[in-house]
């Protein structure tokens, strides 16, 4: 184990993720957890409604003077924010359209990152999948925080509230520097079509609809009250437990991506029925810890000197280990 340069540090371990073994054993003792499968048709249409209705905001946000657009960006459009982001999550597991055609499950990825402005739809899929397949390992899973991270900001409530409103820089910078993939042909037009797309909104509109977007993206990705999922999902505040759910009313803005234990353990179930898995293998997931609260974790995180971003589960390389890509997750 490394050398710990601050209390606490990350727990290394050769142990498999817990998740494919829950899998196994959820639908030995659940088989009618295999109806849950497939995709969720009404997926683009909530999409399309919420990319009308941010690109709505946005052109009104016009009329705002600067101060009272940040607080319109941060108030409003931020809920709207996380909501796209959740359908870009959804769509880098086919959720839309379905397995059999994934790259209209990611074409509808791109249109929903259009009000987001910054351009990561595709590009999140492959790190996200790898996310899935490789937990914890330090090297292939972009999800974990570096040492120079963990050691940055350390332990005290100061440190972890700037990273907290540095998080979107971290969150998509880090995978370039800790597993850089070469661009496909698809993020590329991903690229071209979100930054062409800004260019027309500045032309047709100005600057404030973009500011407001923009600002809506980076101002609501780390203190905002639905962004407790970046912090909740993995940061192990439970010794022994690295994946916890929320189960509050604000799943109900995001899509339940809250039940983040139940997308690891069946990433080929939509969100849209996740409240239904646990419902059905209640007696594994009652006995998991869990949250009630995104913003109580936010806090904990913050105030507790025992958490910090080294407060994770890391997997060590595996011999023979090597990485894939693709997006077909249902084993």
């Amino acid at each position: 184990m490394a050398p710990r340069a601050a209390q606490p540090w990350f727990d290394d371990t050769t142990v498999p993720e817990p998740h494919a073994a829950r899998r196994r054993q959820i639908l030995q003792a659940h088989p009618e957890v295999r109806s849950l499968f497939g995709h969720n048709p009404e997926l683009k249409w909530q999409a399309l409604c919420l990319v009308g209705v941010q690109l709505s905001a946005a052109y009104y946000a016009r009329l705002l003077s600067w101060p009272w657009l940040l607080v319109a960006a941060y108030a409003f459009g931020g809920f709207l924010q996380h909501g796209l982001w959740s359908v870009i999550h959804e769509c880098s597991h086919n959720q839309a359209f379905g397995y059999a055609r994934p790259l209209a499950n990611q074409l509808l990825a791109i249109i929903a990152n259009l009000p987001i402005g910054f351009p990561h739809a595709v590009a999140f899929k492959r790190y996200h999948m790898m996310h899935h397949r490789y937990q914890g390992n330090r090297k292939l899973d972009a999800d974990v925080p570096t040492e120079f991270e963990a050691r940055l900001f350390g332990t005290s409530a100061p440190g972890k509230l700037l990273f907290i409103l540095l998080q979107p820089f971290f969150y998509y910078v880090r995978p370039l520097l800790v597993n850089p993939l070469p661009p496909t042909k698809l993020e590329v037009f991903n690229i071209v079509v979100q930054l062409s797309f800004n260019y027309w909104l500045v032309s047709m509109w100005g600057w404030k609809p973009l500011v407001y977007l923009l600002g809506g993206f980076f101002l609501t990705m780390g203190l905002h009250p639905l962004a407790g999922h970046f912090i909740a999902d993995h940061v192990q505040l439970t010794p022994g437990h690295e994946t916890y759910s929320y189960y509050g009313w604000m799943n109900q803005l995001m899509w339940n991506e809250g039940y983040h234990n139940e997308h690891h353990d069946f990433p080929n179930v939509p969100n849209k029925r996740l409240q239904e898995l646990r419902e059905m293998a209640s007696d594994v997931y009652d006995q998991l810890p869990h949250y009630d609260s995104w913003p109580g974790v936010v806090w904990r995180f913050i105030s507790d000197p025992q958490v910090s971003l080294a407060s994770r589960i890391r997997r060590l390389d595996m011999p023979g280990q090597a990485p894939r890509t693709d997006d077909k997750l249902t084993d």
